[in-house]
């Protein structure tokens, strides 16, 4: 197999050591040499120092937790690293060891065999943290208001049942008067909003319940953490729009598409950067983020054809997907309703997903808006196909059709 690399490493990367092979091709012979070191800075300027004296060009490691960044940085201009996921670099099993582990790793990256991970420069990676810390709390919020719900629910107040946000102006007044020791379910009915759907019956009958100064205790305890989990969202949502203001151009191309907010463009921008020349295409970026059928056939037939799972942008861009396509005047609803015809909602909004992002491939690449194709594309990209079809549908019928086109 052809050497790329001729001097080269391999890191296995753990929390308090690392241990490092350096691989040296001369002629036919291939000389290796194995350390450890430690994860502290200094010991890590030492690896640096030792790579860079035996001129290696390359070094590969895997992207184990997070224990791989403090390393990342500190090699970060000595030599060209490759981050390599740790499923795609697995060592024959039964022969594991740090060294063994650090010796293919060198071998693979020797000869070009890792496929290296994207790793965002410093400033998406500072806005791609702030994202994700979000995204966390947004999560935990609603994790809270269902611990809400289901002690209302324990204490037989159906507070969900008429009023839509628990949260909200009417249900946060009934919930602090409840807390403050109220059960009157009439003078609860009087803190509600004339805007609620529910009559005022239906409401008092919802919130006559059985509260234990035990249901209090949860109540209160809950909506402190929602109410401090607001003020970390806020905190948050300023530190975004700070960190986005580099890419802000970007951020108004994206907002012009269909479904896609302040929110969905500041993440789209943190997962994928802005710098299109790291996917050659957009269907790499789509394999990328697991909105795509994996390949997995053996023996000439197909076997699962599931996407991979996806934590971040995947995410984040199927829920775009589905308020994109309640507008019906734009293709990606057109192209919904063509898919689930065959396939089914949920492929049909995973494609949707796909094309956002292969849309917003060329926005980011081409500093361009969105142009949607039109909600009648599918019948202007094949007329005639679509005419054959409604002919067929009504011979089927019963239905004789004579076709002529329209003055």
């Amino acid at each position: 197999m052809e050497v790329l690399h001729r001097r080269c490493a391999g890191l296995d990367v753990h929390k308090d050591t690392v241990v490092g092979c350096v691989r040296i091709a001369e002629g036919a012979k291939v000389k290796r040499e194995v350390r450890e070191f430690a994860t502290t800075t200094r010991s890590l300027n030492e690896l640096a120092e030792w790579l860079t004296r035996c001129g290696c060009s390359h070094a590969a490691m895997e992207s184990t937790g997070v224990y791989w960044k403090p390393v990342w940085h500190v090699l970060e201009g000595h030599v060209e690293l490759v981050l390599a996921n740790a499923t795609e670099v697995r060592n024959v099993p039964g022969r594991k060891s740090d060294t063994n582990d650090a010796t293919w790793l060198a071998d693979l990256v020797a000869h070009g065999l890792i496929r290296s991970s994207f790793v965002p420069p410093e400033p998406i990676a500072e806005l791609r943290d702030a994202t994700r810390t979000r995204k966390q709390l947004v999560r935990e919020r609603a994790r809270h208001t269902q611990r809400i719900q289901k002690i209302l629910e324990d204490a037989n107040l159906k507070l969900s049942s008429v009023v839509t946000d628990i949260l909200g102006q009417s249900g946060r007044a009934v919930l602090e008067a409840v807390i403050g020791g109220e059960t009157d379910a009439v003078a609860l009915t009087d803190l509600t909003s004339s805007r609620l759907k529910a009559s005022q019956e239906q409401i008092t009958d919802a919130l006559y319940g059985r509260v234990t100064d035990h249901h209090r205790f949860m109540l209160r305890l809950h909506l402190t953490q929602i109410d401090g989990l607001d003020r970390a969202i806020e905190a948050l949502d300023i530190r975004v729009q700070e960190l986005l203001e580099p890419f802000r151009p970007k951020v108004e191309h994206l907002m012009t598409m269909p479904g896609i907010g302040p929110t969905v463009a500041a993440v789209l921008v943190a997962e994928i950067g802005v710098d299109m020349s790291r996917f050659k295409t957009p269907g790499h970026l789509v394999s990328w983020a697991g909105l795509c059928p994996r390949l997995d056939e053996s023996a000439g037939k197909p076997r699962s054809t599931r996407t991979r799972r996806g934590r971040w942008l995947k995410t984040t861009l199927v829920q775009a997907a589905w308020a994109a396509v309640r507008n019906k005047d734009n293709y990606l609803h057109a192209q919904y309703l063509r898919i689930k015809r065959r396939r089914g909602a949920k492929k049909a909004i995973v494609a949707v997903a796909a094309s956002m992002l292969t849309a917003a491939w060329h926005m980011i690449r081409d500093d361009a808006d969105y142009l949607d194709l039109g909600a009648d594309y599918f019948q202007r990209y094949d007329r005639d196909k679509v005419a054959r079809r409604l002919v067929r549908r009504l011979l089927q019928l019963g239905l004789h059709v004579d076709i002529r086109n329209a003055a």
